[in-house]
C-alpha cells in the first residue's frame, strides 16, 4: 500500500485541512516498511513494549538469535525453555505474551490471506484475542506494517498531543477523543497518513 501513502490524491484531499497543508508542506516524505509476515512484526511489538528502542532492538537480535536463520518459528517458540528465552533478557510476562503469538500462529490465525480478508476493525479485535497485544498495538501494526490507510489510533499520546498542539484544544480524556474523532472525520479515506504527519511534527512516531 506504499502507493496510497505518497498518492497525491491522499495528500490534495488531506491539504484540504489548513492544518494538515502546513504539516505537508512542511514536512518530509513519508517512509513505507510494509510487511507480509505479521507474526514477526508481532513478536518485535511484544518485545518493544516499554522499552526504548535501542534496548528494544538489542534484546530482539538477542531474541531471534537463539532460533536457526534467526527465524523464531512459533513451533520453535513453543518448545524453547523458559529460562533460554529468559538468557535473550526477556520477562517472564513477555515469555508468556510470545508464546501467545506463538501458539496464535501456529493455528493458523495469522496467515496473510486471513489477516488481508479482514477489514480494520474486525483485524483489531482479531489481533486482540492474543493476550499481551492491546488494541494500540494493533493499531500501530495495521498503520505501519500492513499500511492500512485510515486508522485513528485515539489512545496514541503522540496523536493526542499533536491534535492538541496544532487545533487548538484543551479537552483531556473523553473529551479529547471525542473532538479527535470530529476532527479525523474529514481526513476519512486518509487518517493513518494523516496521523504519521501529525506524528512527524513531534518528531515522535512510533517505530
Amino acid at each position: 500500500m506504499e502507493n496510497s501513502i505518497t498518492s497525491e490524491t491522499a495528500l490534495a484531499a488531506l491539504s484540504q485541512d489548513p492544518v494538515l497543508a502546513a504539516l505537508i508542506a512542511s514536512g518530509k516524505p513519508l517512509s513505507s516498511s510494509p510487511s507480509q509476515d505479521i507474526y514477526f512484526r508481532l513478536l518485535s511489538a511484544i518485545v518493544s513494549q516499554q522499552l526504548s528502542t535501542k534496548v528494544a532492538a538489542t534484546i530482539f537480535r538477542r531474541f531471534t538469535a537463539l532460533f536457526p536463520d534467526a527465524y523464531p518459528a512459533p513451533a520453535l517458540v513453543l518448545a524453547m525453555p523458559d529460562e533460554v528465552l529468559r538468557s535473550a533478557g526477556l520477562s517472564f510476562q513477555k515469555i508468556g505474551y510470545i508464546r501467545n503469538v506463538a501458539a496464535f500462529a501456529e493455528e493458523g490465525q495469522l496467515e496473510h490471506a486471513t489477516i488481508a480478508a479482514l477489514p480494520d476493525e474486525e483485524l483489531i479485535v482479531h489481533l486482540t484475542q492474543i493476550k499481551g497485544i492491546g488494541r494500540w498495538t494493533a493499531e500501530m501494526l495495521l498503520m505501519f506494517a500492513l499500511e492500512r490507510p485510515d486508522v485513528l489510533p485515539l489512545d496514541d499520546l503522540g496523536i493526542q498531543n499533536a491534535i492538541k498542539k496544532h487545533y487548538g484544544l484543551e479537552e483531556k480524556g473523553k473529551a479529547l477523543k471525542t473532538k479527535m474523532m470530529e476532527i479525523g472525520e474529514a481526513w476519512r479515506p486518509f487518517r493513518t497518513i494523516a496521523c504519521k504527519y501529525l506524528w512527524q511534527s513531534l518528531d515522535n512516531a512510533p517505530k
